[in-house]
């Protein structure tokens, strides 16, 4: 998988630029601040429609406009596709698929598939709870596009529940109230259900994988293990889960819930909103479903977070990224539809053993995109197609060495 061209209007800095792209690598090489991240976020934008450095789109459009379009030329093996999104902040983002009417811009997942590394993937291990359900939430509907719209739902679905238990803690809770919050529990329930079935297959299918590239990266004889932690199965609100190991698996690895359907998921679900419907009333939230669960990481029994190493919890996150990428090419084996990689400003947080190691581990992808602000920090062999990033109005072709031969894009 890999673009040809990939078009900028009024997406971050960029009031408009025309790129040519070419399989293997392409690295963008310029100071911070010039614009190189926007072209990587604009890629990772098309696939996933959501940016690893923001939550919300409106930082994405340019100062003082009111939308951006990004627009590509994408090839799949044999097949091509023109693709253009237009990011609408407090409006509903639209799509058009090889120049069609406009759709919804979910319409387009799947019609492009990358992996993205940044420096802000420390925070999967590191950070909250958010950044790691974001993670699988991706990931998920990258493999089934049809998860984009579910993922929607159930956040509207949440916000109106909890506006209504807003509502019953400073009003006071009528027998009307109990109705709606059925009604309101039964659609959480329908939506959650299948949110988390998706996760929970997200990582059955990461689980093996993740092992085997944290071993690739860090040569390390400890093993990288993960386990989900689900409010329906006792975790509480710190993150802590007390539902304890299972008899199948004492390290604790596999959660409770994995072996069941989407539709016991639901049951279970139902069932614990009933539970904590006096606690809800009383803090004017929903306390259990999809959007408090987590994500526990540990090499042998000892957890990542607060524990590992600075190298250690680099190499796990970069682990997480390589296992979605070998979890993608196992969903599409057909050749020419591996994800693009993408190394935002990565190569500049590691040692030079994993810069070695993951610049290794990504020769093979179809199409590599890098950003780096420092030449030395990228392996020689990614500088084969440089480009230096002045602005966001001038791009230079660059030799490996650093110089510029001086054409502007």
């Amino acid at each position: 998988m890999r673009l040809s061209r990939l078009i900028l209007q009024d997406f971050r800095s960029y009031a408009e630029t025309d790129l040519s792209l070419r399989p293997g690598p392409n690295v963008f090489l310029g100071y911070n601040g010039v614009g190189k991240t926007n072209i990587a976020e604009a890629v990772a934008y098309l696939a996933t429609l959501s940016s690893h450095r923001v939550t919300h789109d409106a930082p994405l459009i340019r100062h003082g406009e009111s939308q951006a379009i990004i627009r590509a030329q994408a090839h799949r093996g044999a097949r091509e596709a023109y693709l253009e999104v237009e990011i609408n902040p407090g409006k509903t983002n639209r799509a058009r698929i090889n120049r069609g009417s406009a759709v919804r811009a979910t319409e387009a997942l799947g019609i492009l598939r990358t992996v993205l590394f940044a420096p802000e993937d420390l925070e999967l291990v590191k950070g909250a709870p958010t950044v790691r359900r974001r993670l699988f939430d991706s990931l998920a509907v990258q493999l089934q596009p049809t998860l984009g719209q579910l993922s929607q739902d159930y956040g509207k679905v949440l916000r109106q529940r909890n506006a209504l238990l807003k509502s019953i803690r400073h009003q006071g809770f009528t027998p009307t109230h109990e109705s709606t919050l059925e009604v309101w529990d039964a659609q959480l329930a329908q939506v959650g259900g299948r949110v988390l079935r998706a996760r929970l297959d997200v990582l059955a299918a990461l689980r093996p994988h993740l092992s085997e590239a944290y071993q690739d990266l860090s040569h390390s004889v400890r093993t990288a293990r993960m386990r989900y932690l689900s409010s329906l199965t006792g975790h509480d609100e710190d993150g802590e889960d007390l539902s304890g190991p299972t008899v199948e698996d004492p390290a604790g690895d596999v959660s409770p819930l994995e072996g069941a359907s989407a539709a016991e998921l639901v049951s279970e679900l139902q069932a614990a909103l009933r539970s904590v419907r006096r606690r809800e009333r009383e803090r004017g939230v929903t306390l259990v479903g999809p959007h408090r669960d987590d994500i526990h990481f540990s090499l042998d029994s000892t957890p990542v977070k607060g524990y590992a190493s600075h190298g250690e919890t680099w190499s796990f996150a970069l682990g997480l990224r390589l296992a979605s990428y070998r979890v993608m090419l196992d969903d599409d084996p057909e050749p020419g539809a591996e994800p693009i990689l993408i190394l935002d400003d990565v190569f500049a947080e590691l040692d030079a053993r994993r810069r070695s190691r993951l610049a290794d581990l990504s020769t093979g992808a179809e199409q590599l995109i890098v950003t780096a602000a420092v030449d030395d920090d990228v392996p020689e062999a990614l500088l084969s197609n440089a480009y230096r990033v002045e602005s966001a109005n001038q791009l230079s072709t660059a030799t490996a060495a650093g110089p510029l031969r001086g054409h502007d894009e």
